[in-house]
């Protein structure tokens, strides 16, 4: 097995057990993600030097800029922020952003599914209508009514759509290469 493999089968297993963590529990736990961002940044580190270093640093560092906001908002929970700063550290910047893409269309797509299917197709209008209307307000803030912690509020686990994304983006890899 090559270090491309190696470094694969890693995040293959990091997001598959953060997706099923999060399916199980809604939350994607510190005991995975920060050892996850510290074994990325070790096993690049390790295969490749300073380069692989440097390349996990900027990986898990791009996706723990690019979500923070998400996060402060509290559109996003933190576990899934940091397993997107795993994924970064063992990618690096430019695979991070296929996975990351494409997370989110999985996300949309999940999220699309259980909108229509549990009937609340206008109730999620009415609220992205409230959040854009806020930003254009007060700007980048929390809003209570439409936030995570709002038990009301349908959520889907951003873990499972990230493992998904993150086997798509190998299964093409492996293709390419």
């Amino acid at each position: 097995m090559g270090s491309r493999e190696i470094v694969w089968a890693f995040v293959l297993t990091l997001t598959f057990l953060g997706a099923a963590w999060d399916w199980r529990t809604r939350k994607i736990p510190n005991w995975l993600t920060v050892p996850g961002i510290l074994a990325g940044i070790t096993l690049r580190s390790v295969i490749s030097g300073w380069p692989g270093a440097k390349a996990a640093l900027y990986g898990s560092g791009l996706a723990l800029a690019l979500l923070l906001p998400l996060v402060l908002m509290r559109a996003l929970g933190a576990g899934d922020w940091k397993l997107m700063g795993a994924v970064g550290a063992f990618m690096g910047p430019i695979l991070l952003l296929f996975i990351l893409f494409g997370s989110i269309l999985a996300s949309g797509l999940m999220s699309t599914i259980h909108i229509i299917r549990t009937k609340r197709v206008k109730e999620t209008f009415r609220n992205i209508v409230e959040l854009v209307r806020g930003f254009v307000v007060f700007g980048f803030q929390p809003n209570p009514n439409i936030s995570l912690d709002n038990p009301k509020l349908l959520k889907v686990p951003f873990g499972i759509a990230v493992a998904a994304s993150t086997a798509i983006c190998f299964v093409v890899a492996r293709l390419v290469h």
